[in-house]
């Protein structure tokens, strides 16, 4: 949009004419202005510092750090005039014509001084958290996290740290150091504890990190510092429209909520509850999921009633008077699911979370499963545990117990795929590009432990965008699971 509230004009070669978001600059150039790459097609950095000066690959040490964007040299700098040329008349510097893919676009001279003086502000300063010999991160621990969960997921990330430390894949890479920012109290304070962790210790990420039901304020501040929160543990992740810095591996009981919402809605009208009774207990996880699912199916023309379990009520409390064209949704614990048997298991269609409920490790009594739908937002069993044997060997030669092998996934994988990314960040530390970076090599990741695959369009927030609906083949512990349908993109 230009300064005066009209969209943007821009005209391809052969005269296609587009305006607004479609020929935004941050498409391509992206947010950091260090441009991009994409296999054989090279979007170069429009940064200042790479528009007007000369460089070539081997020139940092003239002030231009390297970027895999950056063009192999530039003989000749831009100046303000040949800049406002090459953006209306797609002419570089040295008078040859940019790319097909670069638009021509239609600016005045009051606009385009404006966006040259953006651009010259926009140069790849080292973000906070980044010293000559050290990378600074933090994870951070909610008080309403499992307390078994943050074990698992801080013994993994120290051991990874460790290693790090002890054998850099370069003698001149930087070293990792941890910070673990614990928070207490009310989730009303957590910003205010968060701003101080930070004054404290400056750091150049936020890496895994585990909550509760409650991570929104995390995410406030983490969106407002502009510090990139990368893969934390969280069954409710706050994800908003225009975000930068968080991003997951996946919607937790939100996407569940929708496994469970296109399995009932997609069955024959005929075959479909007229009611769905959720089971929840209020300020866990599973209130967020319960709340999501009664949206979707209200809007689908089902009723929906809830029934939040008060404290130390009992789960079998909740499940008299359903109908025989009833169905009943879990957003329960193991031990609330495992007090089920306690009660008759239903004749009608039972629906659980998966993620809550302990997935194939899930207590559930031999007679409810024949009855049992598990919303599954990960990947089948008999593949994630081949996907598994990398983390299990590493973590056997470190002597670091697999008690909670999800999120012990989760948390290895998100330093894998921080590793990575930095690989291709090569010493230009910009939080901005680290989160581009990001976005741009999930999808080379080929074993990605608990999920199929990981993809992050720029923008996106989620990696992992679906789920099964499964159902237990065999009784007893350990019992198999089958999907019931195919993968479920909600």
């Amino acid at each position: 949009m230009l300064p005066s509230g009209a969209l943007l004009e821009a005209q391809r070669e052969g005269g296609l004419r587009m305006s607004g978001s479609l020929v935004a600059c941050v498409n391509c150039h992206r947010r950091s202005g260090l441009g991009a790459r994409s296999g054989l097609t090279i979007v170069p950095p429009i940064a200042g510092t790479y528009l007007f000066n000369t460089y070539s690959q081997a020139s940092d040490a003239l002030g231009v750090p390297y970027v895999e964007s950056m063009r192999n040299d530039r003989p000749v700098a831009y100046t303000d005039a040949t800049l406002v040329r090459a953006i209306r008349e797609g002419i570089d510097a040295q008078g040859h014509p940019l790319s097909y893919l670069m638009p021509r676009f239609a600016l005045s001279d009051a606009d385009a001084a404006l966006l040259i003086r953006y651009l010259k502000r926009l140069d790849p300063r080292p973000a906070p958290g980044v010293t000559d010999t050290t990378l600074n991160f933090a994870t951070i621990v909610t008080p309403d996290a499992d307390p078994a969960k943050s074990r698992a997921m801080l013994d993994v990330l120290r051991h990874y740290f460790a290693d790090r430390d002890a054998a850099p894949a370069n003698p001149t890479d930087r070293r990792w150091q941890l910070h673990v920012w614990t928070l207490s109290g009310a989730p009303s304070t957590w910003e205010k504890q968060l701003d101080a962790d930070l004054a404290a210790e400056p750091v150049f990420a936020v890496i895994s990190g585990i909550g509760g039901s409650d991570w929104s304020p995390v995410r406030a501040f983490c969106e407002r510092a502009e510090v990139p929160c990368l893969f934390p543990n969280v069954e409710v992740p706050d994800s908003r429209d225009g975000d930068i810095y968080p991003i997951y591996f996946s919607d937790g009981v939100l996407l569940e909520a929708g496994l469970i919402a296109s399995s009932i809605t997609s069955a024959e009208p005929d075959r479909r509850p007229r009611t769905v009774r959720e089971v929840y207990r209020d300020g866990d996880s599973g209130a967020a999921g319960a709340h999501a699912l009664a949206r979707a199916l209200r809007r689908a023309g089902i009723d929906v009633s809830q029934r939040p379990l008060a404290p130390g009520e009992r789960a079998s409390a909740a499940l008299g008077g359903l109908a025989a064209h009833d169905a009943l949704v879990l957003w329960l614990r193991p031990a609330d699911v495992a007090s089920l048997g306690r009660a008759a298991p239903p004749t009608q269609a039972v629906y659980l979370s998966g993620l809550m409920g302990g997935l194939d490790r899930m207590p559930l009594p031999d007679g409810w499963r024949a009855v049992a739908h598990v919303a599954y937002p990960f990947d089948l069993p008999e593949r994630v545990h081949r996907h598994l044997d990398y983390l299990t060997q590493w973590a056997a030669a470190r002597h670091v117990a697999i008690v909670e092998p999800q999120i012990q996934s989760d948390t290895f994988l998100a330093c894998v795929l921080l590793e990575e990314a930095l690989g291709h960040v090569t010493g230009t530390y910009v939080r901005d590009y680290l989160i581009e970076r990001i976005e741009d090599t999930i999808e080379q990741r080929l074993i990605a432990g608990y999920y199929p695959r990981l993809t992050l369009a720029p923008g996106q927030r989620i990696a992992s965008k679906g789920g099964y609906v499964v159902h237990f083949a065999d009784a007893g512990d350990g019992a198999r699971i089958v999907a019931d349908g195919p993968w479920i993109v909600p």
